[in-house]
């Protein structure tokens, strides 16, 4: 009886040795994360596994996790046992929940794009226990030809605000190059400790990942050559102060690193207040009546269409926990915001 029932729940799967081409959908990818896309059956435990024992290669060389594909590559991955589940029908009811979430946070939408704005709190793509995330809920959107919107930048899970999904694959490649040539301009806006003694300015370092003591990963500066450093610029503008204890920055990145907003917001002695990973003042007392959550929104992203139909400009209002900050200090939204004046580069 157990057999049977295994046999009808789960089918194990034996493959031999692939050598997968990278696609101009999965170019800048993590080597991880493409795992997980192309073998959906495979743990992040299991992906993890095969990684650091040394059984993948990229171009013939070995691959480390944290590493970033280039379309055209070649991935050689080892024989690998998949389990199979079996095919569950998917609830109507369910799909019409989550798409009808999805409307409810939605900015623009055309042919091609689409532009949401995400809560904080919500996370982007999957991982280990992650279970609710937008790049799972973007199969409700899943047209009669197959094709599945896809994520073509990322948002940490606590920052709120614009995150585009392009709604093909043409979409998703263009898209793609607009943002690894920096063409896309994005604006943040975020609530930080202190305020910056010269109100605009222009911060540029190098970030690379380290483990702090607590076993956590987080961006720490580093030094030009450093294992893993990469160029970091982030132009910043001061818009209203509170009492010389808060200030409303517009920030306006040049690269897109991990958490350098936040990295960058720390190093200048003024991290962005709810941040867990990266308020580093001791004994800083939370002002009455401010969430102890990350106060950080993406704004306001600008980029060309995909089909040269003119450009995309969406901004995002302050997610609740913001807005009562605001509130709360007499902020406004701004008429006019200083960063936009800083250069592309």
């Amino acid at each position: 009886m157990r057999a049977e029932v295994k046999a009808v729940t789960a089918e194990v799967l034996a493959t031999g040795v692939q050598q997968l081409v990278v696609t101009p959908d999965e170019n800048e990818m993590r080597i991880d994360r493409f795992l997980e896309a192309r073998f959906p059956q495979l743990s992040f435990s299991h992906i993890q596994r095969i990684v650091r024992k040394g059984e993948l290669r990229v171009n013939g060389k070995r691959a480390d996790s944290k590493d970033r594909l280039e379309a055209g590559q070649t991935v050689r991955i080892p024989p690998l046992k998949l389990e199979q589940a079996a095919e569950r029908p998917r609830s109507a009811k369910a799909d019409g929940d989550t798409i009808g979430f999805l409307r409810s946070i939605t900015l623009y939408e055309d042919d091609d794009v689409i532009v949401l704005n995400k809560p904080a709190g919500l996370a982007v793509q999957g991982g280990s226990g992650t279970t609710r995330h937008v790049d799972g809920m973007l199969d409700a959107l899943t047209g009669k030809d197959g094709q599945k919107p896809r994520l073509v930048h990322r948002l940490d899970k606590d920052t709120a605000g614009c995150l585009v999904i392009a709604k093909s694959r043409f979409a998703a490649a263009t898209l793609a190059k607009t943002f690894r040539s920096r063409s896309a301009r994005k604006v943040y806006w975020a609530l930080v400790a202190g305020v910056p003694r010269v109100r605009q300015g222009r911060i540029s370092t190098y970030l690379a990942r380290e483990e702090a003591y607590d076993g956590d990963q987080r961006m720490a500066v580093a030094q030009h050559g450093d294992d893993g450093a990469m160029h970091a610029v982030t132009y910043y503008a001061v818009v209203e102060t509170a009492a010389q204890k808060l200030a409303w920055l517009s920030l306006k990145p040049v690269t897109g690193r991990t958490h350098q907003l936040r990295a960058h917001a720390a190093h200048i002695g003024h991290p962005i207040v709810g941040d867990p990973k990266y308020f580093n003042i001791q004994n800083w007392e939370l002002p009455g009546g401010i969430q102890n959550k990350l106060h950080l929104l993406a704004r306001r992203i600008v980029l060309p269409h995909p089909r040269g139909k003119g450009t995309i400009d969406v901004s995002a209002p302050l997610p609740p926990h913001m807005r009562q900050s605001w509130n709360l200090l007499g902020f406004e939204d701004a008429p006019y915001d200083p960063i936009v004046d800083a250069p592309d580069e």
